[in-house]
């Protein structure tokens, strides 16, 4: 079952259905303009801040999710290292290190060119992607930024996959 039940109507912005799924999901949200809505949404790691855009001008619903984690300049090397390794990776979106504060976030957009709508599901697959991905990759940005781990050490472990339970 979907996370989100809504009814479509092609007069819906796309920022109206993600508000009406972090509704549901009682997930606390901002509404920052016409333009962008802001979700806060509790990870098995961290917590997310996750900001959906809608971008009039390129027809797109630009996704960002950071989270609360600093890189220090001398691991800024390691981190964008790591940041490219994790790339190669996924299918869907991309990670990104912003230079002017070190804040690590994921990116991807929804291109609804040609007048195209948002669906629930469309936009639940989105968010499902990045907190996917974040959720993923957090222990990796980790290693490298508080226990000195190589790039490649880091991935290494963030590729490990366990079977069952102990």
């Amino acid at each position: 079952m979907s996370i989100i039940e809504f009814v479509r109507d092609e007069s819906v912005s796309p920022l109206d259905v993600v508000e009406h799924m972090a509704s549901t999901n009682n997930w606390p949200f901002d509404r920052a303009g016409e333009d962008e809505i802001a979700l806060h949404i509790t990870g098995r790691w961290t917590n997310y801040q996750v900001s959906f855009t809608w971008m009039s001008d390129i027809e797109a619903l630009h996704v960002a999710c950071a989270f609360d984690m600093k890189v220090p300049d001398p691991r800024l090397n390691d981190v964008q290292t790591l940041v490219a390794l994790i790339n190669e990776q996924l299918w869907i979106g991309h990670f990104d290190v912003w230079m002017r504060n070190g804040m690590v976030m994921f990116r991807h957009a929804l291109v609804l060119a040609g007048g195209g709508t948002a669906s629930d599901r469309q936009c639940e697959a989105v968010l499902g992607s990045a907190l996917d991905s974040c959720e993923r990759y957090y222990p990796a940005f980790q290693f490298v930024i508080w226990a000195g781990k190589s790039a490649r050490e880091a991935m290494d472990s963030a590729m490990f996959e366990t079977c069952g339970e102990a």
